[in-house]
């Protein structure tokens, strides 16, 4: 399988706290990848780090054979790295419409952000009640589907989603994995995936990988770590 992004070997420090330690891992074209670890292990910085909000003192970033690690933000978004934060970190004095425009500011091609705003107000036709609603009015779940939605507004390459079922009720949990399953089969989207719900995460992803304290200590096929027996007692509950 095509690499479509590669990590090599690279640490990242916080002053002299190691936050990763020579991390490396791939993701294929049009692959569903999973981080597992415990709070603290380095999966958010892993994010991070790929979205250029953090430079590696050591290592290289690779997108399709391209260096990016010393690229700003904006211009790994411009490329077709895109990441939905922990937390959603929305715009909350604007409006659900105005959030998604957001997700679109770089792109000139106008027929095809309609096209990309019909489609997230198919998977999430609620953001389509509320969309002139402003978006600090949100429930968590909803703020969710729009930070999921406004980074399909960026049309990505490879979408990063770090922990979208945290703070959220079950029900709404639940329709939010459904849709991001849903994006993954229709969209062909090649997906990185940071999730605490380790049995739901495990069971749609092509292949996964176990950071803990900032190291890649384990990798996989979804199936594969999912009968590992560290795996089943730490993460699984079993």
């Amino acid at each position: 399988m095509r690499r479509v992004l590669t990590i090599e070997n690279i640490s990242v420090f916080y002053g002299k706290a190691i936050a990763l330690k020579g991390v490396s891992l791939h993701v294929g074209a049009k692959e569903f990848v999973t981080l597992l670890g415990s709070n603290g292990a380095g999966k958010s910085t892993l994010l991070k780090t790929i979205s250029g909000i953090l430079h590696p003192n050591e290592g290289k970033i690779l997108l399709g054979g391209n260096e990016i690690h010393k690229l700003p933000p904006h211009r790994i978004v411009k490329r077709g790295i895109v990441q939905v934060p922990e937390g959603r970190e929305l715009f909350p004095e604007l409006t659900v419409q105005e959030n998604l425009r957001m997700g679109a500011y770089a792109r000139e091609d106008g027929s095809a952000v309609k096209k990309d705003l019909d489609f997230v107000f198919r998977i999430f036709p609620i953001l389509n009640k509320r969309k002139y609603q402003t978006a600090g009015t949100l429930s968590g779940g909803e703020s969710q589907m729009l930070a999921i939605a406004r980074g399909l507004l960026s049309s990505p390459k490879i979408l990063m989603l770090d922990e979208p079922s945290l703070g959220i009720a079950p029900v709404l949990r639940d329709a939010i994995f459904q849709v991001v399953q849903q994006i993954y089969q229709e969209r062909g989207l090649t997906i990185l995936l940071v999730e605490q719900n380790a049995n739901w995460a495990l069971s749609i992803c092509s292949r996964g990988y176990v950071i803990e304290n900032g190291e890649v200590t384990l990798e996989g096929t979804g199936r594969e770590l999912a009968e590992n027996e560290y795996v089943k007692k730490a993460y699984l509950g079993y």
